[in-house]
């Protein structure tokens, strides 16, 4: 069973815990997000390969599509 790839995820901002649904690019990971709230540059944590799955509520495209 192939499952559907989620599309959007909501990113928490570590540092003041702003939440923010965002669309996430469906064929490449994305490295830097900028906090509307509080400004700072979000950057992957060590091993995880976008700020979506280091800080988003879904992990990206691309690692979802490998995990099927």
């Amino acid at each position: 069973m192939i499952k559907k790839i989620v599309p959007e995820s909501m990113l928490t901002c570590p540092k003041c815990g702003f939440k923010k649904i965002e669309t996430m690019p469906t064929d490449a990971c994305q490295w830097f997000y900028k906090c509307e709230n509080c400004g700072v540059l979000l950057k992957p944590r060590a091993g995880d390969c976008c700020v979506f799955c280091s800080y988003g509520s879904i992990p990206c495209p691309p690692v979802q599509q490998n995990s099927q």
